[in-house]
């Protein structure tokens, strides 16, 4: 009963600051880009969060809990965007656009903008999907059961619908400075506790010895081919991460935007390492429990995701058990709101403002909100379509950072990119991720990389950076208006 209690009241707290805030929002600005005021404090806040979400509490965690410590291959790519961000994030938000699809519109031309468009609302979609996922089964353990994953998805997508339509980036920058601390007291007072709770950190060393001790190895038991796979889509999704980009469009100014990219380094890593760590830890506790393990001795993937959260709920004091489960609140809602608002304001500002304009442009918040609902309900629809939340995370990982990262990347580093480069390159890295989805449940392939969606995103990759230098340099460049805003 604790940790429903303090989950209950800890959404409850979130939601009256939501509701609050919700009463300043009065133009576009305020709704998609929080006003252009946020503080380097909250930026951080929320930056960190973006992150940090179903993917990491529920994904990652299994990852970890299949591979050990070499999972950190998969945080590694997040770490080394975050420094290439910040290397640039002072331009983003000089040039100072609603969203990343501006930008491309700005680099290369209006099909970049559609082709980006259409892959961020799809790839968004899968990923606010898996936050609902995520919710059903946070719901289900935290009611031991009474409440349905099923019915707690439905729970969870009906919260984060509203919670986003309310206020929309002024909510979310405004709880994720709460969720942000809250997410790092969590892991901070949970792993000691944990290691504690197994004899040790000497008798957690000795269980993994004994049945994996690969597990204590970055590199033992995986190829070089598993270590890139795994760290691509990371790397590529927080090169191209919309809603990032989004934020550094609400910073106070452009030193702030920059400042806060180190900030979200530090949470980051901090938060992902313990994290890490937690899970290993928790392989050692649940080593010899049948829950976790298939008929063949294999890891029960689907099972493996809850890991976390069966810590602190069957092996830490109540205390801090309900510190992970309000962290877990956290981690869905914020992730869960950032990825609705980004993808609503795709369908608003790129698809329907084009076509309908001035109506779009008096009626935006309205649009907007409606957009958020019928959004939220399609992701809703998407989360049957795959049976764990780190497969939902490697293919929209790779679907987006395969078609954006590259293009993005070369407007801030290459003047000889060219429209038609941007756009071949966005084609490829879209439909490689679709066609191994469809060529998965057959016995024939003609890729050199194994079928799992572990590997996706080499060839992903590959193609879009093919086509990406080929097409640019058979085609005339582009002119210095083009590429001048991203070297200023």
């Amino acid at each position: 009963m604790t940790y429903i209690i303090v989950t209950v009241a800890y959404l409850v707290f979130l939601t009256s600051i939501i509701i609050y805030k919700s009463r300043s929002v009065k133009t576009q600005d305020d709704f998609v880009v929080a006003g252009r005021g946020v503080p380097v404090y909250l930026l951080v806040g929320t930056l960190v969060c973006t992150w940090i979400g179903s993917g990491s509490l529920f994904g990652t965690a299994g990852l970890t809990f299949r591979s050990g410590f070499s999972e950190l291959w998969f945080s590694m790519g997040a770490w080394i965007g975050i420094i290439v961000i910040y290397f640039i994030a002072a331009r983003i938000r000089a040039i100072s656009k609603y969203t990343l699809t501006d930008l491309l519109e700005t680099r290369y031309n209006k099909a970049a903008r559609l082709l980006g468009t259409i892959t961020i609302i799809v790839a968004y979609l899968v990923i606010a999907g898996y936050q609902f996922k995520g919710g059903g089964r946070f719901i289900n353990i935290l009611t031991e059961g009474s409440v349905s994953p099923e019915t707690g998805t439905m729970i969870t997508c009906v919260l984060i619908i509203s919670f986003t339509a309310l206020a929309g980036m002024v909510s979310i920058v405004s709880i994720d400075i709460f969720n942000g601390v809250i997410m790092l007291l969590a892991v901070i007072v949970a792993v000691p506790l944990a290691i504690n709770s197994h004899g040790g950190w000497g008798e957690v060393v000795n269980t993994i010895k004994e049945t994996r001790p690969d597990y204590l190895s970055l590199t033992e038991g995986h190829s070089f081919t598993w270590a890139l796979g795994v760290i691509l889509p990371t790397l590529m999704l927080l090169l191209s991460e919309s809603s990032i980009y989004q934020k550094f469009s609400s910073a106070k100014d452009a030193r702030s935007a920059k400042k806060a990219v180190v900030g979200m380094l530090s949470g980051v890593v901090v938060i992902e390492l313990l994290m890490c760590t937690l899970a290993v830890v928790g392989f050692a506790i649940y080593a010899h429990d049948s829950r976790f393990f298939l008929s063949d001795g294999s890891v029960n993937r689907a099972m493996s995701e809850e890991i976390i959260l069966r810590i602190g709920y069957e092996q830490l004091p109540a205390y801090a058990g309900s510190l992970i489960f309000a962290a877990g609140v956290a981690i869905i809602l914020s992730t869960g709101n950032t990825f609705l608002m980004v993808s609503s304001t795709n369908v608003t500002r790129d698809l329907l403002q084009p076509i309908f304009g001035k109506v779009v442009e008096e009626k935006f918040l309205m649009i907007q909100r409606v957009a958020i609902v019928a959004l939220g309900i399609l992701a809703f629809v998407l989360v049957s379509q795959f049976e764990t939340i780190l497969e939902m995370a490697f293919i929209s990982y790779t679907m987006i950072g395969a078609s954006i990262a590259p293009v993005l990347m070369a407007s801030f580093f290459w003047k000889r990119v060219t429209p038609a480069g941007g756009v071949a390159s966005i084609i490829g890295g879209m439909i490689v991720p679709v066609i191994n989805k469809v060529l998965e449940s057959t016995e024939g392939s003609f890729w050199i990389f194994p079928m799992d969606t572990d590997y996706i995103a080499i060839p992903a990759l590959a193609a879009s950076l093919i086509l990406l230098v080929g097409v640019s340099l058979m085609t005339k460049p582009s002119p210095e208006s083009k590429w001048k805003p991203f070297f200023s």
